[in-house]
């Protein structure tokens, strides 16, 4: 039996692949423990999980507007870095409670990392988006240059001054969530599982009876960071789906109460659906191409429609867009009419259709948790 310990971040896009990964290790025997911030974890996992508390900073607001070199800017200054200095002490106390084999570091939790190499501790990385990993900011060498000077100053706190590998990968095991056509990637010891999707909490409340079978299911989601922009977008995507309403109907996951009281029989808007489970029913997926909403979709061979926002989601649209899997619509200008017809193109064309279902294919024969769980015992089990 192994231990590893998990640090992730408190977005429930980075704790839910890591979650199904933790579950197929205790599954096989092994004892698993995280550093986080515990309502994040808990959410997710058993509430009887092995949680050490890490801090976090004051919570920023993002402003609305920020796009682009802005938007990474913010990012990296008021977000990854307030974040890795805040959770390393709680780290490095999990470590020295827990002892673990393996450190299981997300991408976004530096501090994860920083403390595993000081410590001289293995450790692996756990790459959510494949952004990072297909080297979109490095294409950028004066962006990288600075990334990496942010790097430096905090591994001078917290981490081996003498290291001189990146932070971002680990020198033994990244394991990205995606496969290989959907991410152009020089990065040694990429393990590419594709995405974890289960062991994840459904809806019990969820009105399943309200979904009509000789209709068309659309899902639509921003996640949930950019619920103080979406009140527009959500609203044109149930527009176009109400101008369809013959042969479609929309789900459309509403975390801000955005469209209250515009539930009727052809759109449902709740502030929380069963992603997964109504995956296995949707005909198609608008969304902001946000990592785990693209592959869980690819994964069950649904096209998309794709509205990316910022961060690393214009790579994501990118990606599967070339794939051929989605069509790509401008986030701030797309309307009803634009919308509808991506809809059409995506749902009533067999491309985008057959291209979806290879890459789910793929992605399904990556091998997703036991897969992950694999590569981590094996780097555990190394002399």
């Amino acid at each position: 039996m192994s231990r590893f310990l998990f640090v992730v971040p408190p977005l429930a896009g980075h704790v839910n692949p890591a979650a199904a990964v933790a579950a197929e290790l205790a599954v096989r025997g092994h004892r698993v423990a995280w550093a986080a911030v515990p309502d994040a974890v808990r959410e997710v996992v058993d509430t009887d999980a092995e949680v050490y508390p890490c801090a976090v900073p004051a919570r920023v607001r993002r402003p609305p507007g920020l796009r682009g070199a802005a938007a990474l800017r913010f990012l990296w200054e008021d977000f990854l870095v307030p974040l890795a200095e805040a959770m390393a002490p709680g780290t490095r106390e999990a470590v020295d409670a827990f002892r673990p084999d393996v450190l299981v570091a997300d991408q976004q939790a530096l501090a994860g990392a920083l403390v595993a190499e000081r410590l001289g501790l293995r450790w692996a990385t756990s790459a959510t988006t494949p952004a990072e990993v297909g080297g979109s900011v490095a294409a950028l060498p004066k962006v990288e240059m600075w990334i990496r000077s942010l790097l430096t100053g905090l591994r001078e706190q917290f981490g081996d001054p003498g290291a001189t590998h990146d932070p971002r990968f680990s020198p033994e095991l990244l394991l990205a969530y995606t496969v290989e056509e959907l991410v152009d990637t020089s990065v040694p010891r990429v393990r590419f599982v594709g995405p974890a999707v289960h062991g994840r909490r459904t809806a019990p409340d969820f009105p399943w009876a309200w979904l009509d079978r000789h209709r068309a299911t659309v899902l639509v989601s921003l996640g949930t960071v950019n619920t103080d922009i979406g009140s527009r977008f959500l609203a044109e995507c149930a527009a176009a789906v109400r101008e369809r309403a013959h042969r479609l109907q929309a789900v459309i996951a509403d975390p801000g109460g955005r469209l209250a009281g515009a539930a009727d029989a052809t759109v449902l808007a709740l502030p929380r659906v069963p992603q997964l489970d109504l995956l296995s029913r949707a005909s198609a997926v608008v969304c902001h191409a946000g990592h785990n909403t693209v592959t869980e979709s690819l994964w069950h061979g649904i096209p998309l429609v794709v509205a990316p926002v910022r961060d690393d989601q214009p790579f994501v649209a990118a990606q599967v867009t070339a794939a051929g899997a989605a069509v790509r619509v401008r986030f701030g200008r797309a309307d009803r009419v634009g919308l509808g017809a991506a809809l059409d193109t995506v749902l009533d064309g067999p491309d985008h259709r057959a291209a979806a279902r290879h890459l789910g294919d793929r992605l399904r024969a990556a091998g997703g948790a036991g897969a992950a769980a694999g590569h981590l015992e094996a780097l555990a089990a190394r002399p």
